[in-house]
């Protein structure tokens, strides 16, 4: 039996991550701690409740009558005159006094420069509702908020002392809004505060810089980046998407004798004609500066690894298992959010059975519902991009997308049913369906009598082509093990030096130049 002629890539390709999970954080107290904590904690959380009622009960009218007949959802002028004045007082004043009561020490480096230098602050690395105190620090510039936050009680008073950029769920227009927004401020030569954006748009455990949204760099004018640190002994402040929850964080961090936060301001940016032309490169490399500065290195995951860490929990996967870096993985194979998530059920549906949501030879060749074998063996090692015996859902998404998809044309498809169908009688029988991919396969005793069922939705002894197309189409998985026949009769003809064009697989078939082709042209 002539050899088969899998491809591997010849070089690899979507690396994976340096940082595996940034959404995690993980505080480990000693007993010693613990008892430290409820002691110190159980005088201080009192005494800073108190101190921080009597702050908001005193600050709070002040504020009201600063934004009284004020605009409930924005504003297209800037608060002037008095109102400025005492809302800018009394958010500074009480914003200070709020995190000197709850323990936090600050420390500043660097210059804030003027809105006119700088129209926008960017501030990173985003990895706790505390991060707020940046705003005091930064001289009360205008941030991103929900529109809703506005309404919330007591805070939302002092929230329209800033006058922020308000981002509403329920408009389908949002985003394109609030892009105009930070523009329409950003190019007011001053008239406007600086807008503070936290570019990731999601909290992370400060391990890295993830993507930066580029909100903060389509206007095209300067930006001063903002660094954000929290050198503690303890890291009671980290809020992610596994973790301990706001209020334990809050409880924590009150019963801390003090926090230490600093914050630094780095020499604006001052984008290029090249960068003014694609923000998303303006944005990556004000993103490298930071990393640099921070000591950090830079990932491509973003809010929408969150969405599918959390989706991985609901199928009974281990949340990391959504990890895929989304911005790379849908920017090199041109996936959306949807594809991706339907992906991950279909790894769900193999994987759960195995531990800790990864995917070995056994489990592969149960859900096929074949036997192990060379031809098996050669398509699980093309997902197993690094080689260490299981399958990820980063190298499944991959695998599927470069190695599988590929050969699920219908082009293809029609292809491999006449193979399929011997005497062409537009079905294909059991005994036909078994012969081919016993001589595909290698396996003399194939027995693939469930898989024939599968395919054979209407039970009828015999499958259609709208059945076979369908099944095809649904479990791309198979995409490459239907099309190991062409490749060997593809193999066939280049030693025997048959030129017959019947003899070599249709050009529309996954060939290993193809395989290599588009490896190369998703390589990093």
């Amino acid at each position: 039996m002539p050899q088969r002629v899998f491809a591997l890539p010849r070089q690899e390709s979507l690396f994976p991550p340096a940082v595996l999970n940034p959404f995690v954080q993980e505080v480990h107290l000693t007993t010693a701690d613990k008892i430290r904590l409820l002691l110190v904690g159980s005088v201080l959380v009192p005494l800073r409740v108190l101190c921080l009622t009597v702050l908001l009960v005193l600050s709070w009218p002040l504020a009201a009558i600063a934004t009284l007949c004020g605009p409930t959802k924005g504003t297209r002028q800037p608060i002037k005159g008095w109102r400025r004045c005492l809302g800018h007082a009394v958010v500074s004043c009480a914003g200070r006094a709020f995190f000197f009561f709850m323990g936090f020490r600050m420390t500043v480096k660097g210059k804030r420069v003027s809105s006119k230098e700088a129209p926008i602050l960017a501030v990173a690395p985003h990895s706790s509702f505390f991060d707020g105190i940046v705003c005091v620090i930064a001289g009360l510039p205008s941030t991103v908020s929900r529109s809703e936050n506005l309404a919330t009680p007591v805070f939302g008073r002092f929230l329209r002392c800033l006058q922020p950029v308000l981002v509403s769920r329920l408009d389908p227009d949002s985003r394109k809004n609030t892009i105009l927004e930070i523009e329409r401020r950003a190019t007011s030569c001053g008239e406007w505060p600086q807008v503070l954006i936290f570019p990731e748009g999601t909290c992370t455990n400060r391990s890295c810089l993830i993507t930066f949204k580029q909100g903060a760099f389509i206007p095209g004018v300067p930006v001063q980046p903002v660094l954000l640190r929290y050198p503690n002994r303890h890291d009671t402040v980290t809020w992610t998407w596994q973790g301990y929850k706001a209020r334990d964080i809050l409880l924590l961090t009150l019963s801390q004798l003090y926090t230490n936060v600093e914050v630094e301001f780095l020499p604006p940016h001052v984008p290029t004609e090249e960068e003014k032309q694609l923000p998303s490169l303006f944005a990556n490399r004000v993103r490298d500066t930071m990393a640099t500065a921070l000591g950090v290195p830079v990932t491509d995951h973003t809010y929408e690894d969150c969405r599918l860490m959390i989706s991985a929990g609901e199928l009974t996967l281990p949340m990391e298992a959504g990890l895929v870096e989304f911005t790379k993985i849908s920017r090199k194979l041109n996936l959306k959010w949807d594809n991706i998530k339907k992906e991950l059920e279909g790894f769900a549906a193999i994987a759960n059975e195995s531990k800790g949501g990864r995917i070995g030879i056994e489990e592969f060749a149960k859900f096929l519902k074949l036997p192990i074998s060379p031809a098996l063996n050669e398509l699980f090692t093309l997902f197993d991009r690094n080689g260490d015996g299981t399958v990820d859902f980063r190298e499944y998404v991959i695998g599927l997308t470069v190695l599988c998809r590929p050969a699920n044309t219908k082009g293809t498809i029609q292809m491999l049913f006449k193979l399929f169908d011997v005497d062409d009688d537009g079905r294909i029988t059991q005994e036909e369906f078994t012969s081919l991919l016993r001589s595909s396969l290698g396996v003399p005793d194939l027995d693939v009598t469930k898989l024939f069922q599968d395919i054979d939705a209407d039970g009828s002894g015999k499958i259609t082509y709208t059945e076979f197309e369908d099944f095809a189409l649904k479990h791309p998985e198979y995409g490459k093990l239907f099309t190991t026949y062409l490749e060997l009769q593809r193999h066939h003809a280049l030693h025997s030096g048959d030129t017959d064009p019947a003899a070599a697989p249709p050009t529309n078939t996954v060939s290993p130049e193809a395989e290599d082709s588009a490896s190369d042209k998703k390589e990093d």
